[in-house]
């Protein structure tokens, strides 16, 4: 195994991880910015009021995204497993 490809498996990992988990983060921000906004309007200021909907919407999101990630997780493994079995 070379530096290239080290790094090139590096990279894939961390497309993969981002490419996973960024469905659920961009959920729970968009949430998260829209329950501060009605706070800051409100003057409501609790803090666990965030918690409940942010949970509901990652948990939507992984429903709708959950074969897509699946699949990106799937052929990252097939990859990495391709080149043990072949040596590198």
């Amino acid at each position: 195994m070379t530096a290239v490809d080290a790094l090139e498996m590096v990279r894939a990992a961390i497309w993969t991880i981002i490419v996973g988990a960024g469905p659920a983060v961009v959920a729970a921000m968009l949430v998260g910015i829209a329950i501060a906004l009605v706070q800051a309007l409100t003057q409501i200021q609790e803090v666990t009021l965030t918690f409940i909907p942010k949970i509901i919407a990652i948990l939507l999101v992984t429903l709708v995204t959950g074969t897509f990630v699946g699949s990106q997780i799937f052929s990252f493994t097939e990859a990495v497993y391709g080149k043990i079995a072949t040596g590198f």
